[in-house]
């Protein structure tokens, strides 16, 4: 018995030892906070909310009902051999403080990260600019060659848009930098806990539950539209919702759509605010054991179509290989059906300015 007892309580010691460590890990600022106080009261009333989490309109499982863990790790292990880059990203490098804005303007900085500048109004979206997308600096590094743009090359922001807490669309680093030069950060609700956790004053949070406009300036309307995805950056998730918006912006309809699986929601969009000048679509990061929570290539012209958009800026691709599949592989396949659906699209290198309807890059620069 006493032979028995020392293992045990070693065996004890440790499992008690990895709660512990996981626990002191998971306080750490990177992982932000949940809603409390005020801020959980309102997201109570929200008729999305049920069970203590967010629900999406229709059933929705992260992970497809067959999925095997066994199986996932196999594919892990077994990914595209051109799941990165062979060699640093080509990019444009623009002047963002000194960009033309008669008409909507915008510059992408890989992933979801982007600008728009417009008759004087400067939007930053879903900015991710330390080189990774978690809460470690060694997992879901940046390709080379994409992280060209930093916070010291943006401009003041007026708005700070963002869609989900998700790392790779809310990173901790980059938004401590940006505090001094942002406004205004417009998000979901929920989301606001992270960033007050990191030093954002409460009255420069303002957020959204889906279907909620706000007049944000003169000819500037941002609208929260429904997505098909989830949230959470520990070990729950549904804490804070995750949202698309529409923005009406001197005379100009634009879609920024975080991420989203396809769903019915992006037809009842597209009846009620379309048509879109510009939808600007999540392409990339999906799998076959995730089909309900990230678009297929083929599903993004779909949406598209569903959005009634005039063209479309594929994003959420080259910059971080979240998913096992070539990295050229999203915008191969969506430019393929684009083009057979007969649907404009626009295709900017990192920094290469997109303007409405009057500038629309479309080179195959990943063919380099």
């Amino acid at each position: 018995m006493k032979r028995l007892r020392k293992p045990m309580l070693l065996t004890l010691f440790i499992v008690t030892g990895l709660i512990a460590t996981t626990f002191l890990f998971l306080q750490q600022s990177p992982f932000g906070s949940n809603p409390s106080a005020t801020r959980l009261e309102r997201i109570k009333r929200s008729p999305y909310y049920r069970d203590g989490a967010f629900q999406n309109l229709e059933k929705t499982e992260v992970m497809s009902e067959n999925t095997s863990y066994l199986g996932m790790m196999r594919d892990f292990i077994n990914k595209d051999k051109d799941n990165v880059p062979p060699k640093p990203l080509p990019s444009v490098r623009t002047d963002l403080k000194a960009l033309p804005d008669e008409k909507p303007t915008i510059v992408w900085f890989g992933h979801s990260s982007y600008l728009i500048k417009s008759q004087g109004t400067t939007i930053l979206v879903d900015p991710v600019f330390s080189g990774y997308a978690s809460p470690v600096s060694f997992f879901g590094k940046a390709y080379a060659g994409s992280n060209v743009y930093s916070v010291e090359d943006m401009p003041t922001i007026d708005l700070l848009i963002l869609s989900h807490d998700h790392y790779d669309h809310l990173d901790y680093e980059t938004i401590t930098k940006l505090i001094p030069k942002v406004k205004k950060f417009y998000t979901a609700l929920g989301v606001g806990a992270h960033l007050e956790r990191w030093g954002v004053p409460a009255d420069r949070i303002v957020e959204f539950d889906w279907w909620e406009s706000h007049h944000v300036a003169t000819d500037l309307d941002l609208t929260a539209v429904p997505a098909r995805h989830f949230s959470g950056r520990s070990l729950t998730r549904g804490k804070t919702l995750w949202t698309a918006f529409v923005m009406k912006i001197h005379g100009y309809s634009l879609y920024l759509g975080g991420d989203s699986g396809y769903g019915k929601h992006f037809k009842t969009i597209g009846d009620q605010y379309g048509p879109f000048d510009l939808a600007i679509l999540e392409c990339g990061q999906y799998g076959k054991d995730w089909p309900n929570i990230h678009m297929f290539p083929e599903e993004v012209a779909t949406a598209a179509q569903d959005l009634r958009a005039k063209t479309v800026l594929p994003v959420h691709w080259a910059k971080f290989s979240l998913a096992n599949h070539a990295w050229t592989d999203p915008i191969e396949r969506f430019t393929k059906r684009a083009t057979e659906q007969k649907l404009d699209f626009t295709t900017p290198m990192i920094g290469e300015p997109v303007v409405v309807e009057a500038q629309y890059p479309k080179s195959r620069w990943w063919v380099y």
